[in-house]
């Protein structure tokens, strides 16, 4: 990576990690509606590759853009940030 690049980096949570080596993370912004003026939370969600399959629903995660890594693919999972509460306990 370049001094001149940067890249972009998101925070969310993984709301699915069934797919091999892919998990898909929900990205919660807020935005003021144009015509109305009021806070709207808008939900973006991303596909990300992570190759150690360490991450699982209800993760805290950071995500960096890289390469396209298939069709709908273009993110990674730089970091775990926090795991979920309670997720060893599975009756």
């Amino acid at each position: 990576m370049s001094s001149l690049e940067t890249r972009k980096i998101k925070e969310g949570l993984v709301v699915s990690d069934k797919m091999d080596k892919t998990v898909v993370v929900a990205v919660e912004t807020w935005k003021v509606h144009p015509l109305y003026k009021k806070g709207m939370r808008v939900t973006k969600r991303y596909k990300a590759h992570d190759k150690d399959k360490t991450c699982k629903v209800g993760d805290r995660v950071r995500i960096v853009e890289t390469r396209p890594l298939s069709k709908d693919k273009r993110w990674r999972v730089a970091e775990v940030i926090s795991k979920k509460e309670g997720a060893e306990a599975k009756p």
